[in-house]
């Protein structure tokens, strides 16, 4: 299901709305073929009973681990707005966390040959939030991802400077949103620890 607008704010906008890649269901269905093909193979040699009753239990749980990783699924989501990084689960009792994108320090993400392959991955986000790492897993192409927070936390400054600034031309506003970039690539580069930066960010929003 999607997410909940009525859980937006105001002025805020949606940007993006995901469920983990199919990969989360790797496992569950992985076992349910494999007990499917076991229960075959017994039927096939008529195994003794209990056998049989021990086969049938298993395709029983494997089935219901695919019905409850659906149900989670479903309740899964993975979030970008104008304003936050939203992740949310859980199929009765809710429970996640909310990033503001003005606290995100970087984005990292990685993926192996396989997650590659079927455009899968993981996604790790440093911030000044509480917890300082979050590390999101199963996650739609994550380098993409990855480009679409950058691309609205970018935006993101820049309303907040207009906001700050309502009379500031346009250039003034290029020219903010230029400096704010390279202090971001000072401190993914190490030169800028992240404190350094939200002092130095929070010096030109204001100024």
């Amino acid at each position: 299901m999607p997410y909940p607008k009525k859980l937006l704010n105001d002025y805020e906008e949606l940007a993006v709305d995901l469920h983990p890649h199919w990969l989360y269901f790797f496992e569950a269905v992985f076992a349910l073929i494999a007990t499917i093909v076991l229960g075959i193979v017994v039927v096939a040699v008529d195994a003794p009973s209990a056998v049989k009753w021990l086969v049938l239990a298993l395709i029983v749980a494997s089935v219901l681990w695919v019905v409850v990783r659906y149900a989670k699924w479903m309740t899964t989501n993975f979030v970008i707005t104008s304003d936050r990084v939203i992740f949310r689960h859980g199929v009765i009792a809710k429970s996640g966390i909310e990033i503001p994108l003005e606290r995100v320090n970087s984005v990292h993400f990685s993926q192996s040959i396989i997650e590659r392959m079927v455009g899968a991955g993981d996604l790790l986000i440093e911030s000044g939030a509480e917890g300082g790492q979050q590390r999101f897993t199963d996650v739609h192409d994550p380098d993409k991802i990855q480009n679409l927070i950058h691309s609205q936390m970018e935006q993101n400054e820049k309303r907040m400077f207009q906001a700050h600034h309502p009379d500031a031309s346009p250039a003034a506003v290029n020219d903010v949103m230029a400096q704010l970039e390279r202090l971001e690539s000072m401190r993914e580069r190490g030169t800028l620890t992240p404190e350094e930066f939200e002092t130095q960010k929070q010096r030109l929003l204001n100024q």
